[in-house]
């Protein structure tokens, strides 16, 4: 088998840039020790330049096609490939000793989103995670408050992650090119233990206040105060979710959570 061809339905744009390749790469040299599970290797152009920088590499595909053809063309991934679906592993398995690993990727436009839920259920393990998206997902995920690309992922990946947008990616390094941009990021476990609040009602708060974002947080947090308490004043309510802080938001869940006693 020479080569794979990108299926669409899997959201497959093969990087053909070698220089890219292993720019992308090196973005986990900051934590050589980890072992490292690549999401989406496809033909393993990423692949090739973990295995070169002697990582002890598992990569995660979909593709049977895929499958078949690193089986074929990479023997140090004996043993280190899983055919199946990253969004349904548990990524402790991955983990060494102390519990942690690395994830790095390639990941396919339709379920990057995804992908990065499924890594904040396991913040405690992915101690590190890097990799390469569309450009407007990478952005927003790096957004600070105040920007307008700011939402839900922002938020909840960065109450326990430092996150670095590192690079562009033009659409002509792909086969096929996609219609966009791509972004590289790089998340690194910010070494918070507990946000000091009802980590349930953080998360749901973050969700109901960017489901509603034209609203200001009085009006979208309504919903979740029980019938006849008064919301009493306060400035986090007169703002609107991308103008908050993680700090703040976690601030607003300690407040709401009060009113529901």
């Amino acid at each position: 088998m020479e080569r794979v061809k990108p299926k669409k339905a899997l959201g497959q744009h093969f990087l053909t840039d070698e220089s890219v390749a292993s720019r992308i790469a090196s973005t986990i040299d900051c934590s050589p020790e980890l072992p490292v599970v690549e999401v989406g290797p496809g033909m393993g152009m990423l692949t090739k330049y973990l295995i070169q920088a002697k990582r002890d590499v598992t990569v995660v595909e979909l593709d049977a096609e895929s499958v078949e053809y690193l089986s074929n063309n990479y023997p140090e991934l004996d043993g280190h490939i899983v055919s199946g679906d990253f969004l349904r592993l548990d990524l402790s398995q991955f983990a060494d000793a102390n519990g942690h690993l690395c994830v790095i990727g390639n990941y396919p436009y339709n379920i990057s989103s995804q992908i990065f839920f499924h890594v904040l259920d396991y913040e405690d393990a992915v101690t590190l995670c890097t990799g390469m998206l569309q450009r407007e997902v990478a952005e927003r995920i790096a957004a600070k408050e105040g920007s307008r690309t700011r939402g839900i992922l922002s938020v909840l990946l960065q109450a326990w992650y430092d996150i670095e947008y590192l690079f562009t990616v033009s659409e002509g390094v792909f086969n096929p090119p996609p219609k966009v941009k791509s972004g590289v990021i790089r998340m690194r476990r910010n070494g918070v233990i507990s946000l000091g609040c009802d980590e349930r009602l953080f998360r749901t708060i973050v969700k109901t206040t960017f489901g509603q974002r034209r609203k200001t947080i009085r009006n979208s947090v309504r919903s979740l105060i029980p019938s006849g308490v008064v919301l009493p004043e306060h400035e986090l309510l007169t703002k609107r979710p991308e103008q908050l802080s993680v700090a703040q938001f976690i601030q607003l869940t300690n407040f709401v959570s009060d009113l529901r006693k």
